[in-house]
């Protein structure tokens, strides 16, 4: 394993070299503190004989009564390596001899500080030698007293016990040096040792503690990975072997409830994904979290693509509901239903009804929704299967009396008509008269005759019509109610030979429905409708007009069933005449701004001039 720097390798270092530097500093304290002692207390020991030597020659000069032998002999002294100064006092304390003349004269007054470093003290703790601080420096003075013999009672009389004191100061600086130089080279082995001894502890803690505490971390890290199975070496019988074997305890446990929480979580995906129903997880921010197979085909991606996108962004087209359910859901925070109108990827369009429930932490929070979404296309069809049911039911027992009685007049005038053609020269205007005539009875005759299928639930199949001829023959019919609302209905041009497969009577009740609803939506004055036929591919008729216009929140409801906007309306209208233009191959679409007026488009497939004949 390769060696790492990591913060408990750093902190154990750190934390080690501090108490090894500072037990080391401490031990060098102690150490320069005794050296100074046994140095001071070596330099005290010579001080003494040394200036027992030079009392005992100063003693025999004194003697002879030679003052400049004394006089040189004191300068002599003085003059040696570790003499600082050599000073003789006479009993009085006036200094006789000296090896250095004396710069202060009350330096050697009993009064002085130097002096009362020592007498201070009472006469029992008095030492011979002390360390003191003069002007020149720190100095160790040994003061030996000059005591008055017989030899001397010549002299000085029997009297006084001590006849002067010899004063030698030793210089404390060499002795200072030589410490600091110990000190010094010490310290540098103190050093040198430390690193030694902090390498050989890190070294020791890195093979014995940390190499062993590193495989936890490699364990724990080839788990979380995805190798459940790996353990941490347990082999031996320390602390760390202990607690090895307590971590693979934890990872047992926690392999047994993560291949549980597995198993669990295979088994509700299982049983999601057998669902029809789409199921998709979404975040506050409408991102999907997870969703199930019938969703994916919904969506036609995969769950690698899908996943973290926004939902909006899943399928141009998948989702036309404007009041997203999610969002209000969010907003607040209770279950939303929407019904959707999905194009899918083969083409043909889906009704789905879209579930939006909430989802809550233990405190209460919505963190997530889940979405349902249910093919209703079959229900729909349903529905307006048995609205057409109910329509062809109230219709038919109208239809078939009003058929029967109705035909027995029409073939009477049919026949006075006929016979009115054939006795009017072709040339004058009642001929023409009775041929419009003619041709609005057998109108009349045909829807008649219309009724009477729907009653007895027949449907006529789809045929050619003729596209131009069927608006134009709505546009008269229209026409009468269009000036009853004050509404102009502007006819453009239409193409000739333009058919489309349809079942005439229906195609012409679908144009009915979609400029009618234009010039009932129209205000009282000033109302336009528009109607245009473009031809390619497709043949589109749009009706646009200028009236109120639908609100966006019921755009998305308008071809439902019952669902109106005008009082009195029944709302099978539109929806009726959406599932005839979708049955015949085509489709219906609107475009309404409110206050600016509406734009139905019908597209149908076109059949060509050739393909018509």
């Amino acid at each position: 394993m390769p060696l790492r720097i990591g913060s408990t390798t750093l902190g154990l270092a750190v934390g080690v070299t501090a108490a090894v530097v500072a037990a080391c500093s401490a031990a060098a304290y102690v150490y320069s503190r005794h050296h100074f002692r046994t140095l001071l207390e070596g330099a005290r020991n010579s001080a003494l004989a040394q200036g027992d030597l030079i009392r005992v020659a100063l003693e025999h000069e004194m003697i002879e009564n030679d003052r400049t032998l004394l006089r040189r002999m004191v300068e002599t002294f003085g003059q040696q390596e570790r003499v600082e100064q050599l000073v003789v006092l006479d009993r009085f304390g006036a200094a006789r001899y000296s090896s250095r003349p004396i710069q202060n004269e009350s330096e050697f007054r009993l009064d002085s500080p130097t002096c009362q470093a020592c007498h201070r003290y009472p006469p029992a703790q008095r030492g011979t030698s002390r360390v003191i601080d003069t002007r020149g420096g720190t100095v160790l003075r040994t003061v030996i007293p000059i005591h008055n013999r017989e030899a001397c009672y010549r002299c000085h009389g029997p009297q006084q016990k001590i006849n002067g004191i010899l004063i030698l100061d030793y210089n404390t600086g060499q002795m200072r040096a030589a410490m600091t130089a110990d000190l010094r080279w010490m310290v540098a082995g103190t050093g040198a040792l430390t690193l030694l001894l902090v390498g050989a502890i890190v070294l020791v803690v890195r093979l014995s503690v940390l190499r062993r505490l590193q495989r936890f971390e490699t364990t724990a890290r080839l788990i979380v990975a995805g190798d459940l199975a790996r353990r941490v070496p347990d082999h031996g019988s320390d602390t760390i072997a202990w607690l090895a074997r307590e971590f693979n305890t934890m990872a047992d446990s926690m392999t047994g409830l993560i291949g549980e929480v597995r198993d669990q979580r295979e088994r509700l995906e299982r049983v999601i994904n057998s669902m029809d129903d789409g199921i998709v997880v979404l975040d506050p921010q409408r991102q999907i979290i997870a969703a199930n197979d019938a969703f994916l085909r919904r969506a036609g991606s995969s769950r690698d693509t899908l996943i973290g996108c926004c939902c909006r962004d899943v399928a141009p087209g998948g989702c036309t509901v404007e009041d997203c359910p999610t969002l209000s859901c969010l907003a607040a925070g209770g279950r939303q239903v929407r019904i959707c109108e999905r194009r899918t990827l083969e083409g043909p369009v889906a009704w789905e009804e879209v579930h939006a429930s909430p989802i809550r932490d233990a405190a209460g929070r919505l963190t997530h929704v889940v979405e349902v979404w249910r093919d209703i296309s079959e229900r729909r069809a349903a529905e307006a299967h048995l609205a057409e049911s109910h329509r062809l039911a109230s219709v038919g027992v109208l239809a078939s009396g009003f058929s029967h009685e109705l035909n027995t007049p029409l073939a009477t005038v049919l026949m006075c008509v006929e016979g009115i053609l054939r006795d009017a020269p072709p040339d004058q205007r009642i001929h023409e008269s009775a041929a419009i005539a003619r041709e609005q009875l057998i109108r009349c005759r045909g829807i008649t005759q219309h009724f009477l299928r729907m009653a007895r639930g027949q449907s006529s199949g789809a045929a050619l019509v003729d596209a131009g001829a069927a608006i134009a023959a709505v546009e008269r019919l229209i026409a009468p109610t269009a000036r009853a609302h004050s509404v102009a209905v502007d006819l453009g041009p239409l193409p000739e030979g333009l058919h489309v497969r349809a079942e005439e009577a229906e195609f012409q009740n679908v144009l009915i429905n979609l400029i009618l609803n234009a010039v009932q939506a129209c205000p009282a004055s000033g109302g336009r409708v528009a109607v245009t036929v473009h031809a390619a591919e497709r043949v589109r008729i749009r009706v646009a007009d200028n009236g109120c216009g639908i609100a966006p929140r019921d755009r998305a409801h308008i071809f439902e069933p019952f669902f109106s906007l005008r009082q009195g309306g029944t709302g099978l209208g539109l929806f009726l005449s959406l599932n005839a233009v979708r049955r015949w191959g085509g489709d219906i679409t609107v475009e309404s701004m409110p206050g600016e007026g509406s734009t139905f488009e019908v597209s149908l497939p076109a059949l060509a001039e050739a393909a018509a004949s």
